[in-house]
Formats: structure tokens, sequence, C-alpha cells
């Protein structure tokens, strides 16, 4: 079993429950090291002192942070750690909130959350259920690694799930970025029916295992034929971009083409549908559904005062309407 990167405990009122994190994800890059071109020598980073010109440990290296005209306050961890006394053992739980209210802008990176230990499993389930049940996701923060995150806390399944997230401060306003955006509703009616068309033939089920980093897949190409001797063939350029008097054509032949890819389409794939309101008199298995799921089944089903349900409602009123 994985090693936990964090060991605490999530805190909400007076209730304590132990936690461990772990990593949900990896990256699968190629990982490269440097040389000097020509040689194979490779290249060293040192931490050196740029008036003395001499390397420094890293037990003596410390923070600094400046305060204008050059001037710097230094800071050394045990400093910093004391500005955050028992946080970085604790996940603080300020609010639950609908999941669907947090823009995914400011998700970072996901982790797993295991109970902290089998004597506390029965608490660690407790607080997935209850969770579960409300539809509600917990905000809370957490202090690792010299940082404070927010973070957003889950229930997935069997387990809790936890996402670090951007505080508002630090998501840069889009009209401070981003010049020249056109305004809605300037496109012909006949540029945007083909549009919408171009997206109805282009859309399915979301599957994460459809996609593939070719990219990697083409680094490690790379590297096996390069070290057989042998060539690679090279990617196609990148498309020009759409003139503005193409685009209607364009548009047009972009739907016959998705149009086609889904005609030849194994007949196993192509029959699959979307998932559909249960048949009268087929009662539905609703239990293991997320809240996220029973709202789409509801909308199916047009069931009354969907939104303003809860989980255990949402499912009573699902087996009841099939």
């Amino acid at each position: 079993m994985a090693r936990p990167i964090w060991t605490g405990a999530i805190t909400f009122g007076l209730v304590s429950v132990p936690v461990a994190m772990y990593s949900a994800t990896h990256d699968h890059e190629v990982s490269f090291h440097q040389f000097e071109k020509g040689t194979s020598d490779r290249i060293r980073y040192k931490r050196i002192n740029e008036r003395t010109g001499k390397e420094v440990d890293y037990d003596d290296i410390v923070k600094g942070a400046e305060v204008g005209d050059g001037d710097y306050v230094m800071l050394d961890q045990e400093e910093l750690d004391s500005v955050a006394p028992g946080r970085s053992k604790s996940l603080d739980i300020h609010r639950f909130v609908e999941l669907a209210d947090i823009d995914p802008l400011y998700y970072q990176k996901t982790y797993w959350l295991g109970p902290g230990s089998d004597e506390t499993a029965k608490v660690y389930g407790l607080l997935r259920d209850a969770m579960a049940d409300s539809g509600r996701a917990a905000v809370g923060t957490l202090v690792m690694r010299g940082k404070e995150y927010l973070t957003a806390i889950r229930p997935e399944k069997k387990l809790l799930v936890l996402q670090t997230m951007y505080f508002a401060d630090e998501v840069r306003d889009p009209d401070e970025q981003v010049d020249s955006l056109p305004q809605r509703n300037k496109a012909k009616p006949a540029e945007m029916h083909m549009a919408q068309q171009l997206i109805d033939s282009m859309s399915g089920p979301w599957k994460p295992a459809d996609f593939r980093d070719t990219y990697t897949d083409r680094v490690k190409d790379l590297v096996k034929a390069k070290s057989k001797g042998k060539k690679v063939k090279t990617a196609d350029p990148a498309p020009d971009p759409t003139a503005a008097s193409d685009l209607f054509e364009i548009l047009r032949k972009s739907v016959e083409a998705a149009s086609k890819r889904r005609a030849a389409a194994p007949a196993s794939a192509a029959s699959k549908k979307p998932a559909t309101a249960p048949k009268k008199g087929k009662k539905p298995d609703v239990a293991g559904l997320s809240k996220a799921e029973l709202l789409k089944l509801a909308r199916k089903l047009d069931v009354p005062g969907r939104s303003s349900m809860s989980r255990p409602e949402l499912e009573k009123a699902v087996r009841k309407a099939a």
C-alpha cells in the first residue's frame, strides 16, 4: 500500500475525524536529464552565494521576504511554523456548500482521503455518508509543506476526495488578461446553427479512458527510434486559422466529417445510448447513485421540486416516479 503524504484530522464543530491523505494522480511525462550539447557531460546546479561565489549547504539557507528598498526580513522554517501552531495536523472545515456552486477554475490537485486508522473508520464512514446524503462539499483550509491550502472535500463512492483550490485573490480577472473578446450574437444565424450542429455531431459521454497523451507517446517513440538509429515521422503542422469568410463552409465540412466518423463507428459503440428514464413498473437501482446522478434522472422523470431536494428525498422521489 502507498504511504500517506499527510496525516491529520478533519475538524468541524466539535468533531475530529482522523484521516490520511494520498496522491490521486501522477504525471507520465518522459523524464529528461540535462547534458552539455555534443558531450555526455551532465549539467549540475549548485546553490551559490552571489557575493562570495561559494557553494552554500541546504541547511544554511533561510527565506527572505522583501519589505522595500532592497531590504529583506529573514525567516527560518521554525519561525514560519510558529505562526500556524497545531494547524499542520488539522484540516479545518469552514462551510458546507453545493458542489455545483464551485467553479472548476478554482481546482488545483486531487487527493484521496482515507480513514486515519481502523479504530476511527466508523467516524470517517459517518462523515462520508452524511455528506453523500446532503449532496454538499466541505470547504476548509489545510497547512501543508509550509503553505496554506483552500480545499474542497466531497464523497466519491467508498471514500472522500480532497481537491486543493486557489484562493480568490490568486485567480486573475479575465478582462485584465484577455484583449479583444467578441461580443455575443455577432455571428450570422446560419453560422451559429452550423456550429451547434457540429457540437451535436461531436457530442458523447465523458469517458476518461478515451483520451490519451499522444505527445508523450510520440516522445517515447522518438527516444526508442533514436536509440536504434531509426527516424521518426514528424507530426503534422498546426492548421491555419480559419478565415471569417470561409467559416460557414469549414463548419459544414466539419459536420459532414464528424457525421461520417460516427456512422463508421463499430455497431456496438453506435448502439450505446445515453441513460434514459426507466420504464414504468421497473424500479431503478438508485441506492449507489450520487446526488448529481439522481438529479439527472429526476429531470428525465420530470420530478417536481427536485432542485431543492436533499439526496434522500431525491432517491425517494425517483423511486416513486419510476
